[in-house]
């Protein structure tokens, strides 16, 4: 069972242009930082990975920060957007952090990378739109988060790849499984053979990534587009988008015919709806719908 939490951070906001944002403690907390964005931008949660030394490298305690900030995203009703991103300069996840992994004994080692596996599971699995924001490297399990995500948007900077290989391992928190449903087969398996670490120019030529922007000298280029895009996506009908998510996700994984039939069952649950009335109604009056979800 999800267990909602509560957890305060008194935050401020650096101006870059009206607008845009980012988020910081004014208490550097290490780990992670958790936001419900206000104003222009209420509806969007931002999950903020907080450990500059490490490049943000997921540690056991970040997964279990992770977990509950993860755990509270479900059980607001009012999340409309998710937004992953770093507060690290350069780094967005350089993926698992390997000076604990050596201290770790193999069975550490299995529940660990289970616990990340179910972890990166979930933000695939949730049902508003989760926007990965690549201000840097993003490596082994940075990038398998990312490829979670609905959307990828990097900055120019930024760089990444399944470099698990390079270690005699492989992949084992859904890269094998998120990235050849992101790119081809062949490609994927190219990417994790080599443990080819690509720029974001080729990631966005190979689909990986959705969009890539010049980085700013805040480091936050890659941020700022993502809460553009989701200030686009908050005016339409949450539980419209939240059917075809879910029409999309689990079409791709069965044929044409069984996919059809997953979209007849999603569009189905829009029809009676409340919101579905107020579109057609604010379109004839000319107006903006006010969506609330039911």
């Amino acid at each position: 069972m999800v267990s909602c939490w509560g957890s305060s951070f008194a935050l401020r906001k650096l101006l870059i242009r009206p607008k845009q944002v980012r988020w910081y403690s004014e208490h550097v907390a290490n780990g992670l930082i958790f936001d419900k964005l206000k104003g222009d931008y209420a509806g969007i949660v931002t999950i903020g990975l907080n450990r500059p030394q490490q490049k943000n490298a997921i540690s056991t305690h970040l997964l279990q920060q992770l977990t509950k900030a993860l755990d509270k995203v479900y059980c607001d009703n009012a999340a409309r957007v998710l937004i992953f991103h770093s507060l690290a300069p350069g780094a967005f996840c350089a993926g698992a952090d390997l000076k604990e992994r050596a201290e770790m004994p193999p069975k550490e080692v299995s529940t660990f990378v289970t616990s990340l596996r179910s972890l990166i599971k979930r933000v695939h699995d949730i049902s508003i739109p989760v926007i990965a924001a690549l201000d840097g490297i993003a490596l082994g399990g940075g990038l398998e988060l990312a490829l979670a995500a609905d959307i990828r948007i990097a900055s120019s900077n930024a760089k990444m790849g399944l470099v698990e290989t390079k270690l005699a391992i492989m992949p084992g928190a859904g890269g094998t499984q998120f990235l050849p449903r992101t790119v081809s087969s062949s490609v994927a398996k190219e990417l994790i053979f080599t443990a080819k670490i690509i720029d974001s120019q080729t990631a966005e030529k190979l689909g990986l990534v959705n969009h890539v922007v010049d980085q700013n000298e805040t480091n936050n280029a890659a941020y700022l587009q993502s809460l553009e895009l989701a200030e686009t996506i908050l005016p339409n009908g949450p539980l419209g988008i939240k059917m075809a998510k879910k029409a999309i996700n689990r079409g791709v994984e069965v044929d044409l015919s069984s996919g059809l039939a997953i979209e007849e069952a999603c569009y189905a649950q829009l029809i009676p709806t409340k919101d579905r009335i107020e579109g057609l109604q604010a379109f004839n009056e000319k107006r903006k719908p006010i969506y609330l979800g039911y």
